[in-house]
């Protein structure tokens, strides 16, 4: 009997710097990644035997908007004055975030921020926050978003970021605290940077 070979393709991965991505493949990559993040969460709710599906409840106390909007403004309200204080390159996080937003119309924004809000928060705070707590998700957080690392400054603010998702999460008992946070401070941001590209 004859035997079949099979050729497996050799895959190499390099490093890919902002100025060779394009817009395109950056939307590819944002919603593989995001998509990636979601299947991952809810394989991981449905180890620890919860049903990822009850995360999204409302309760009838609706403080988890107080909470997710409260932060978010003492949030954002740091990271603009550290933004003022601090140099530009302190701050860079290789032109990422200006590729996403600057081009993109506003509803695009908007589904984006509550896209990586929901798949984010399943994973980090649904998940891995309920199996090894708050700080070390924050580590892990911080460790993901890794176009920051070359910076202490961005990679200690996205590591306080996440712990106070965390503490609002715990505060609350509710998803929906940490996701209206995420999503307000990701959709000021991306709306930021596109009206800036008008002026």
């Amino acid at each position: 009997m004859k035997k079949i070979k099979f050729k497996v393709p050799k895959i190499r991965i390099k490093q890919v710097s902002a100025d060779q991505l394009t817009t395109r493949l950056l939307l590819i990559n944002l919603y593989f990644t995001q998509g990636l993040t979601l299947l991952i969460g809810i394989c991981w709710i449905f180890l620890q035997k919860r049903n990822p599906f009850e995360l999204f409840s409302f309760q009838q106390d609706v403080n988890f908007v107080a909470w997710g909007l409260g932060l978010a403004c003492v949030m954002l309200m740091i990271d603009f004055l550290v933004s003022r204080i601090m140099p530009e390159d302190a701050m860079d996080d290789g032109g990422i975030n200006k590729m996403l937003f600057s081009d993109r119309p506003v509803w695009h924004i908007v589904c984006i921020a509550a896209m990586v809000a929901i798949c984010e928060e399943l994973l980090f705070r649904g998940a891995i926050q309920y199996a090894i707590g708050p700080y070390w998700t924050s580590i892990i957080f911080a460790l993901i978003h890794i176009r920051y690392l070359k910076h202490w400054i961005p990679t200690g603010w996205v590591f306080l970021s996440s712990y106070g998702l965390g503490f609002i999460y715990i505060q609350t008992g509710s998803l929906w605290a940490p996701i209206v946070c995420h999503f307000v401070i990701d959709l000021i941001s991306g709306l930021v940077i596109r009206l800036r590209r008008e002026t």
